[in-house]
């Protein structure tokens, strides 16, 4: 029997083991889903096992429940570690669904529309499916571990502590996430970088009031004016950050890459029409598709102070405030480039306010090179499934603890997702294509069926 032919015959079976666990309410944002969280941690655990794994267990952490399993068939071989969430997205404002309960999936259209469809339960029992088949067709050479938690949406704070505690226990020789998109299945694609971010609140304080400005204007610092200077200092005319250092240790783009990038179906027509903008803009040297992913940037996030309220009031107001950040790329650091912003706003702050800045939060940025064994092998079975090699795409967004397994765990790890723009995450009418979800399936037994102790 052929991997297509097995997932044909047990459609129904897939897609009711997905509907299961759909259907349990497990937002992690809202305390009162805390009881659903370990209902959904206990159903896959019950769900792994029931694939024939040797071992599944939910575990306790300083958060909500992990889920690990694991299932060895050689101490020597190759051991990949598949990572997924089961948390998802609050569903409000539920007026903008348009089926009457979010957690009840509904299959309309040829799609899955449900909140978790894709992210990340959806994607998640992809994986699941793709090893139950690869066992099934005997494809499997290599030892598979898992390890599902219930906070990603929230910031993955108990899996650090988690991951420190337990390295012996997940050791493996790569992780193999499937929380990513491609660019669609006409044009397949791997996430092979994703940026991270560093975010910081300025404020700048002038008088100890707010003062007339007839009587006091031209004769002291308005801070709402030098915070505006400070701001359009740090990039110049070419979109280039003036931070001193802060490229310093950017990656660079290979040649490949750049070259699979010009492949990628772009419009900048279509895409400034969908933003309702007259026109691109960012770093010179750099396409669109090359900026969002590969290159860093800096945004005002927020800005205010002063009058803000209906009508005119002319004053100086005596504070003024900022919310600014950067998307980074692989290999900058956001403790250093936190550090770097702080003292260049210090640097060029004028001495007739107070300058403070301080340093909200930030991650690290990922990426995995594309000659890796593991991606190799993944960029086939991709090839296998949707008949075509897929591109190397680095995300413009940010998947934190991806960076932090590497740095704990000292491993890489291949993102391999099915997910696609028109899907929906975090918004209301989340969907999956039903095409899309058992192509991913085929997909993960296919690289099974690649992956042994050879590679």
């Amino acid at each position: 029997m052929t991997t297509k032919e097995y997932i044909k015959e047990h459609e129904e079976k897939f897609l009711n083991d997905l509907f299961g666990i759909i259907r349990i309410p497990s937002i992690s944002a809202e305390s009162e889903h805390k009881a659903d969280m370990q209902k959904t941690a206990e159903y896959w655990r019950d769900h792994l096992l029931s694939l024939g794994i040797e071992k599944a267990e939910v575990m306790p952490s300083t958060g909500n429940p992990i889920v690990y399993g694991e299932h060895i068939i050689d101490p020597n071989a190759k051991t990949v570690l598949v990572y997924g969430h089961y948390d998802v997205m609050p569903v409000a404002p539920l007026e903008l669904w348009d089926q009457p309960d979010p957690f009840e999936p509904v299959i309309k259209d040829g799609y899955i529309w449900a909140r978790g469809a894709d992210d990340d339960k959806g994607q998640s029992m992809i994986q699941a499916k793709g090893l139950e088949t690869a066992m099934a067709l005997g494809y499997l050479k290599c030892n598979v571990k898992f390890i599902f938690e219930g906070e990603e949406e929230i910031g993955s704070a108990a899996l650090y502590p988690f991951l420190e505690e337990h390295k012996d226990l997940l050791k493996a020789d790569f992780i193999f996430v499937s929380d990513t998109s491609m660019l669609s299945p006409e044009v397949p694609s791997m996430t092979s970088g994703l940026r991270g971010l560093c975010y910081w609140d300025i404020e700048v304080e002038g008088p100890n009031r707010d003062l007339h400005s007839g009587i006091y204007g031209g004769t002291v610092a308005n801070p709402i004016n030098e915070l505006c200077k400070i701001i359009s200092k740090i990039v110049d005319e070419n979109g280039h950050i003036t931070v001193p250092g802060f490229y310093d240790d950017v990656v660079e783009m290979t040649a490949d890459e750049r070259e699979m990038n010009k492949q990628i179906p772009f419009s900048s027509e279509e895409f400034c029409k969908s933003i309702g903008v007259p026109a691109e803009q960012g770093e010179k040297g750099f396409n669109t598709p090359e900026r969002r992913g590969s290159r860093p940037c800096f945004d005002v996030c927020g800005i205010w102070g002063g009058h803000m309220g209906e009508g005119s009031k002319t004053i100086i107001p005596s504070k003024a405030h900022a919310k600014i950040s950067t998307r980074l790329v692989a290999n900058q650091d956001h403790e250093k480039i936190a550090k770097l912003m702080v003292d260049y706003i210090e640097k060029i702050a004028p001495k007739t306010v107070k300058v403070n800045v301080k340093v909200s939060h930030g991650g690290q940025a990922y990426l995995c090179p594309i000659d890796l064994p593991a991606y190799q092998v993944a960029e086939k079975a991709i090839e296998k499934a949707f008949g075509k090699r897929p591109l190397a795409v680095r995300s413009g967004g940010s998947i934190p603890i991806i960076a932090g397994f590497e740095r704990i765990l000292g491993i890489k790890s291949i993102l391999m997702g099915f997910g696609l723009e028109t899907n929906g995450i975090h918004s209301p009418n989340e969907n999956m294509p039903l095409d899309m979800w058992f192509k991913g399936i085929e997909t993960v037994a296919e690289f099974y069926k690649l992956f042994g102790t050879g590679n």
